[in-house]
């Protein structure tokens, strides 16, 4: 499956979002995604399948536990192909860099004021 198959799923992306944080047990994204996305612990096991067999997630037994992990190396072929993309929003990232900056500036001025 490609990699923009396997992220075009929400439920799959809320999962990689779960796991950037962190190893997590299937227990916890279970509980997390079924209260989200209102779908059953056999459904939520199917979306990690979908990520441990695309290469997205690991996983690694403790006990009687599984927990699970971002695979980040299968992500950069996702990056790589963002990247002619980039040139789009990186100038308008910067310029809300810009004026952030400015407005946490005016707002220390005020502030001594």
């Amino acid at each position: 499956m490609h990699a923009f198959d396997v992220l075009g799923d929400p439920v799959r992306r809320r999962l990689l979002e779960l796991l950037s944080a962190g190893e997590l047990s299937s227990g916890e994204l279970t509980r997390v995604v079924r209260e989200e996305f209102g779908i059953s612990q056999p459904a939520v096991s199917q979306h990690l399948r979908v990520l441990r067999e695309s290469g997205m997630a690991n996983v690694r037994a403790e006990g009687t536990r599984r927990l699970y992990s971002v695979d980040a190396a299968s992500l950069r072929s996702v990056d790589s192909w963002l990247d002619s993309f980039r040139h789009f929003w990186e100038p308008k990232l910067a310029a809300l860099e810009t004026e952030i900056a400015r407005g946490k500036r005016q707002r220390r001025t005020e502030e001594r004021q």
